[in-house]
């Protein structure tokens, strides 16, 4: 008999939490193979999820709870008892397009902290240019960046020809190589507990601030965003991504008081790290073929207004591509 029902429920819901990312896994990548530690907790989390079950059963003032652990024990006895032979093919398109975005909003939480530190660089960054524009020389990434940003609109627009004409392939598989690396670099700075990923978010995004800034105080903010949002309309979002995996990374390492042991924390965020620099990789391959062919060119070759247009349709699409690719059976929520 349950004594104080709020007590229980707040004792328990951590386990049926735990469950039920188990069992979307399984849901989501039914390919997946479970180490016998991995199935014995499981198994562990199913048979205590039964038995609270069997106990809340004598409350009837609580039907939401009942009905959502009926669900989920539902859904896990169906894994347990699966017998469909499982194929280990590895369907890349399937990957893609279901397991990567899945993956993606199973972690928000992450992603938006991510989003958050590199704002938060962005607006220090402005900031800092704007109180003293002599620190351009500290805060620019590349040289070219150091000076009048109106006279380099000016030389951009006044070139017959594209100074990259001739390596535009060179060069875009110059900024994929530099871009994914950056990317697997932060992710693997989760391994200072997320410190050295939160530094590398902040730093990039006092960058993007400061360039941002400079154009837009120089009167140059339609050509700062025909250039950038083409291919930065992916590339900032993939190394957000890209530093989600490494807080994720980082918050397995500390544990957050989680009753698992670090060797079974890893190994249950291993995999879903792999799909994100993965997916992170493929949106850089586009970034890096769009920022070579397209964003490098300007008026009068191509109009800002087609190049805005082109990426504003880009950023709508990925955010419909993560928000709702593999939305579908075996992913709905009950909550509690």
């Amino acid at each position: 008999m349950i004594i104080d029902l709020e007590k229980f429920i707040s004792e328990e819901r951590p386990f049926w939490t735990e469950l039920e990312q188990c069992v979307r896994g399984l849901e989501d990548e039914p390919d997946r193979r479970m180490d016998l530690t991995a199935v014995k907790r499981f198994h562990y989390l199913y048979q205590r999820a039964s038995s609270d079950l069997s106990r809340i059963k004598t409350f009837s003032t609580e039907p939401e709870i009942r009905r959502y652990l009926e669900s989920l024990i539902s859904r896990a006895f169906s894994e347990i008892h699966e017998t469909r032979e499982k194929t280990r093919r590895f369907r890349p398109v399937r990957w893609f397009f279901r397991a990567f975005p899945r993956t993606f909003r199973r972690h928000i939480a992450a992603f938006s902290l991510s989003a958050a530190i590199m704002l938060l660089g962005a607006l220090f960054g402005g900031a800092v240019v704007g109180l003293d524009p002599g620190s351009k020389e500290i805060l620019m990434p590349f040289s070219h960046l150091e000076g009048d940003p109106s006279k380099r609109v000016a030389m951009e627009e006044s070139a017959k020809e594209n100074r990259i004409d001739d390596h535009k392939a060179q060069f875009s598989s110059y900024l994929i190589t530099h871009n994914t690396r950056v990317s697997i670099f932060t992710l693997s700075l989760g391994m200072t507990w997320g410190v050295g990923t939160v530094i590398l978010l902040f730093a990039n995004g006092v960058m993007l601030g400061a360039v941002a800034l400079d154009y837009l105080l120089a009167g140059e903010g339609v050509f700062l965003v025909g250039w950038l949002l083409p291919h930065g309309s992916i590339e900032i979002p993939a190394i957000l991504i890209a530093g989600q995996a490494g807080l994720m990374l980082g918050g397995a390492l500390i544990g957050w008081g989680r009753p698992v042991s670090l060797a079974a924390r890893l190994r249950i965020m291993s995999k879903d790290l792999v799909t994100l620099i993965g997916g992170v990789a493929v949106l850089l391959i586009w970034a890096g073929a769009i920022e070579g062919f397209l964003s490098q060119y300007h008026e009068p070759t191509i109009p800002y207004g087609a190049k805005i247009g082109f990426g504003t349709m880009e950023l709508v699409l990925l955010i419909l591509f993560l928000w709702k690719s593999g939305a579908g059976t075996g992913t709905s929520r009950n909550k509690a």
